[in-house]
């Protein structure tokens, strides 16, 4: 290592001081997209985005992630000779295609986060909406069929595993009064998570840099929005499809108690820390 690349990582550390003394202590809600993520391969993206988390609970933060596996789902269903269908952002789900969701979520993509990030000790742990009533759910539309909104959140069993330092891993499936498993949209359920923990910040990952104000022109990315102005941009149609609900848990979240939410490009390496522990930041933030 030459004597400037080692005072570049030292000046690094520096800049990273404050911003690892203000949150200490603090619950930061991260949204795992499954097509969001850096990397060569699947595993690589995997891994990265493990070391982020981790070196964020190492220095004191209380790292809680939640995830959908939408890309998984797809894969699933083709293989099973089914037709994904959206509306507005949302899986429609009949009573087949939730078995493939609770499948893939429980039994593939949360486990092989658990496993990524206990690689670097046993910090790691898997939950489901279902488990301790942490999500109740509501049907949101018949014709939607298996899909529900989020009703309400215990946030019990997260407490009880961030006090115990670990690190939750939450799938987003849900179940009503009758204990119905329900799919819901994994970016409403960061937001609602997030708001029932009180968090300092609610972190999306997806395949963008960040909101325009012009889609397709890069030049007009959003650095720093508010509620207000991001109503003003899914009125006028310039956020749409998928983002929708993404967008709508920001802004819900941001009046309801999360001090800042981020929408950050996860195909940038290490893009969790770049966020949290530099000056410059990244993405746009929600505040």
């Amino acid at each position: 290592m030459s004597l400037t690349s080692a005072t570049d990582k030292a000046a690094m550390l520096v800049e990273a001081l404050p911003y690892i003394r203000r949150f200490a202590g603090q619950v930061v809600v991260v949204k795992y997209g499954g097509n969001a993520l850096a990397g060569a391969s699947e595993g690589d993206a995997l891994a990265l985005f493990a070391q982020d988390i981790v070196l964020m609970h190492q220095v004191g933060m209380r790292p809680v992630v939640v995830h959908g596996g939408g890309p998984q789902i797809n894969e699933l269903m083709r293989r099973l000779g089914k037709q994904a269908e959206f509306r507005n952002g949302l899986r429609v789900t009949d009573a087949d295609t939730v078995d493939i969701v609770r499948m893939v979520l429980i039994g593939q993509v949360n486990p092989q986060l658990v496993a990524a990030i206990n690689v670097h000790g046993p910090l790691a742990v898997g939950v489901s909406g279902e488990d301790a009533g942490l999500i109740r759910a509501v049907c949101r539309d018949p014709d939607l069929g298996f899909v529900g909104d989020v009703e309400s959140i215990n946030p019990t069993i997260l407490r009880g595993l961030l006090d115990e330092e670990f690190i939750p891993v939450v799938a987003t499936i849900g179940t009503d009064a009758h204990g119905q498993a329900f799919n819901i949209n994994a970016d409403t359920v960061a937001g609602a998570i997030a708001e029932a923990l009180g968090a300092e910040k609610l972190v999306y990952l997806t395949d963008i840099e960040g909101l325009r104000r012009v889609v397709d022109d890069p030049a007009t990315l959003i650095r720093q929005t508010t509620p207000g102005e991001l109503d003003a941009l899914m009125i006028d149609g310039t956020i749409a499809g998928g983002m929708i609900p993404k967008v709508e848990s920001c802004v819900h979240a941001v009046r309801n108690g999360v001090r800042r939410a981020h929408i950050l490009d996860g195909r940038i390496p290490h893009v969790l820390l770049l966020e949290v522990f530099t000056d410059e930041g990244i993405g746009t933030m929600v505040q």
